[in-house]
């Protein structure tokens, strides 16, 4: 009797972890282990770890050949997870789930520093999100539960699905 390849999902870090925890679980879908790989510098180290698993990656644009070297199936986020949960809820939406959190002056004072202004949104977002210790795994929970279904982010919604342990229930 052949024994089945475990699977595996390797991405980058914990927040790209959580916003697959947490879309998986609103889709229904059952995920098989997910291991972040501490940066994309770090997934030669976890895929050395997993020699009998079936493995799908999620990795960021800039960062998409170093999984590619040792991954054969990865998707990716351009520019990033932000970036792809950003165009998925909208500027509107994002700023609404920044202002449910009580740190929408934060974010505006943010906004009007010397160094941000007139950069675009998208950009003063992601320096929000990034200029904190835990903003980014606590913002990509809050927007992986905001998404609409319908428009979660095609990486992300191609990763759940080709790594389901098992389908969701049908309608």
């Amino acid at each position: 009797m052949e024994a089945s390849l475990m699977a595996v999902i390797i991405v980058e870090g914990e927040s790209d972890r959580v916003t697959l925890e947490v879309l998986s679980a609103r889709m229904g879908i059952a995920l098989p282990t997910i291991v972040a790989a501490g940066g994309a510098s770090g997934v030669r180290r976890a895929v050395s770890d997993l020699s009998d698993a079936s493995i799908v990656g999620l990795v960021d644009v800039d960062e998409r050949a170093q999984f590619e070297r040792v991954i054969e199936r990865v998707f990716v986020c351009d520019p990033d997870l932000e970036g792809e949960l950003v165009r998925a809820l909208g500027i509107d939406g994002v700023v609404s789930v920044i202002a449910a959190e009580g740190e929408l002056e934060s974010f505006r004072r943010l906004q009007n520093q010397p160094a941000q202004r007139g950069r675009p949104v998208e950009a003063q977002l992601a320096r929000f999100f990034g200029g904190r210790s835990g903003n980014k795994y606590r913002y990509a929970r809050l927007l992986a539960a905001a998404v609409p279904l319908e428009r979660i982010p095609a990486p992300l919604e191609g990763i759940i699905r080709a790594a389901a342990v098992a389908p969701p229930p049908s309608e």
